[in-house]
């Protein structure tokens, strides 16, 4: 079975480009639309962050149900053709021993799941700092059970660059906090006593495993046979006009971005979905890799892996989160229904563009080579 390629170097010079522009539109659109109809811009910029007590829509039937159609229509083909991948396994010899940092990831989980659930009086100085302890637990398991399967892991094989994870997305998470600002969908709970400084580091320590979470989960996916026999040949994808196709989802991602600032009750999905068309479109236009250009020689195992490695980062994410005591809570407008922990059912659609926006910026860190798409041919950059 072959996999893609994580532990070849891709270049960095055309990502961070890419990266660099897209953050700057992310950050400054929805502040130009919210300047745009008057609104105070103060409350967008204060540290710490303080969510927006926003007004939202109240629950609509017609909107959960067009929204829910819409889900299932991405979602159910990719169902399917994982399901008829189904077929029985043989035995498979592990490829390594589980390696002993796995079992003290095991045991770090256990014990901080056991202290971010209970209320220990002992513990009330430390109960709202046990969410990184549980995610670092989670990466060590995760990066261990792939060693098992195949004899390595992003944790070991690219130790630099997985290290290098942690603080990009720490600044990663950071912008979507600030995106938030302007959409209101979700707020702490139990974080009001901290000073600038103290929330600073509280936020920023599990800020930092999300990349890394994500990125280790998808090499474990990736590494199932189910995955490569449903998703290595299926349907190519690639417009006829790729030039053409990229141009549009730029100036549609930034026409998004900035209605967010003007009526985020209308626009609040697009901030899981405008980030990652944004950066994939500018690497389209430059003819670079990205994150879905194996699609268009029908190989789609990198970006159903990313998606699900994050829906399934997420599903943890949102246990985990429900019984602490430093937490989020959601509040969603028009489907904030049918809650799965915090979070609302159809919530976790989010998790699926997330995980493509996670793979497009940690990729050409840890070196995925993309080698359905080296390099497109300048003259097939535009229309």
């Amino acid at each position: 079975m072959e996999q893609p390629d994580l532990h070849e170097v891709y270049p960095l010079r055309g990502s961070i480009f890419s990266t660099g522009i897209a953050a700057a539109l992310a950050l400054l659109l929805p502040l130009a639309g919210a300047a745009a109809i008057g609104k105070p811009l103060a409350p967008y910029l204060r540290f710490p962050p303080k969510t927006p007590d926003l007004p939202h829509a109240p629950f609509s039937l017609p909107v959960f149900l067009a929204l829910a159609a819409l889900i299932l229509a991405a979602a159910v083909p990719l169902l399917r053709r994982l399901h008829s991948a189904r077929r029985k396994e043989e035995p498979r010899m592990p490829a390594a021993p589980f390696p002993w940092w796995g079992w003290a990831g095991a045991a770090l989980g256990a014990a901080s799941w056991i202290l971010a659930w209970s209320r220990f009086p002992w513990m009330r100085g430390f109960q709202a700092h046990t969410f990184t302890p549980l995610w670092i637990a989670f990466i060590l398991l995760v990066n261990a059970f792939t060693v098992r399967r195949t004899g390595r892991c992003l944790m070991l094989s690219r130790t630099r660059p997985f290290l290098l994870l942690f603080p990009v997305s720490a600044g990663f998470w950071w912008s979507f906090e600030y995106l938030n600002r302007f959409v209101g969908n979700w707020r702490y709970a139990g974080v009001a006593e901290f000073g600038a400084l103290e929330y600073f580091l509280f936020a920023t320590l599990p800020f930092s495993t999300v990349l890394p979470a994500v990125l280790s989960t998808r090499e474990l996916l990736l590494s199932s046979p189910r995955i490569d026999r449903a998703f290595r040949e299926w349907g190519p994808l690639s417009p006829a006009k790729p030039g053409a196709a990229a141009l549009a989802a730029l100036l549609l991602s930034c026409a998004g971005l900035f209605a967010v600032g003007i009526v985020p009750d209308f626009v609040f999905p697009l901030v899981w979905v405008a980030p990652p068309a944004l950066l994939i479109s500018l690497a389209a236009l430059r003819g670079e890799p990205h994150a879905l250009s194996g699609i268009g020689s029908g190989d789609w195992r990198t970006p159903v892996s990313s998606a699900l490695a994050a829906l399934l980062c997420g599903f943890f994410w949102e246990m985990w989160n429900f019984g602490s005591y430093a937490k989020w809570v959601y509040d969603i407008p028009y489907v904030n229904v049918l809650h799965v922990f915090e979070m609302p059912f159809l919530g976790y659609a989010g998790y699926l563009p997330f995980g493509v926006l996670c793979a497009e910026i940690a990729d050409p860190i840890v070196g995925l080579a993309r080698k359905e798409q080296k390099k497109i041919p300048v003259s097939r950059r535009v229309g």
